[in-house]
């Protein structure tokens, strides 16, 4: 199985911080956000990585080399980050995955056994939900029929409708993501949409009746980093997490 990491973002929002550093070398505790989440993808057995950086990568690149100097690694350079969104860096690994793959956002605090839950599922397509979180218009999130089944995905959705916020972290079959690939293929190349979530690629491949399935991991701690104070909190939250 291989891992995909996104890293290639600004990180605006969280501007003075990122001025000069990517968000996934940020702190939370001792460690960056990256340092924690390459650890609980090897906690689970998981060694070969596909990384995409962009926005000072070369300070990814020398942090992993200096950390981790014999990771199984592919680093692939989203080189117009400043115009595009993460479906473009997602689509930038569709020719270089070979097997079932995790994805993963670099910018979530997470428990190592979010991973773990997800790939003792028996559903190869699955993605990681929060159930416990109060939801509002920028969470990504979810709506599921009775058997977990995700029947929408997307910030667009009413909270009340919703069974949970997507944290960031999806299990793909290659059968699945070859069909994401397709479907991001057909985006970028033939219609130049370059600026979407990966989401709204996800519930094109559900409507197509591809099925995809909520696991609800909210008996472990998760939180993104999206805005300073988050951050801040995290701060917290990472002595809690179990390691």
């Amino acid at each position: 199985m291989q891992a995909i990491i996104l890293a290639a973002g600004l990180a605006k929002r969280l501007r003075p911080l990122t001025d000069t550093t990517p968000k996934c070398l940020l702190k939370a505790g001792s460690k960056t956000l990256l340092e924690m989440t390459i650890n609980n993808i090897l906690k689970n057995g998981i060694n070969e990585f596909i990384v995409v950086t962009g926005y000072r990568e070369n300070m990814i690149k020398d942090f992993i080399a200096e950390t981790y100097p014999k990771l199984n690694i592919l680093y692939l350079t989203n080189a117009d980050y400043e115009n595009n969104n993460n479906s473009y860096s997602l689509w930038m690994t569709k020719d270089y995955v070979k097997g079932d793959s995790l994805l993963l956002d670099s910018d979530i605090l997470f428990d190592y056994r979010i991973i773990s839950k997800l790939l003792k599922s028996e559903h190869a397509n699955s993605l990681a939900v929060n159930s416990a979180h109060k939801l509002g218009e920028e969470e990504i999130k979810v709506i599921i029929d009775s058997a977990n089944k995700i029947e929408h995905i997307g910030k667009h959705l009413a909270p009340a409708e919703c069974f949970g916020e997507s944290i960031g972290i999806e299990r793909f079959s290659l059968d699945f993501f070859s069909k994401l690939g397709d479907v991001l293929d057909r985006k970028i190349m033939r219609e130049n949409n370059v600026n979407e979530f990966y989401e709204a690629s996800f519930q094109e491949l559900y409507d197509m009746g591809n099925a995809m399935y909520a696991i609800d991991v909210s008996e472990y701690k998760s939180m993104e980093i999206d805005f300073p104070e988050d951050l801040k909190r995290a701060e917290d939250e990472v002595k809690h997490l179990e390691k």
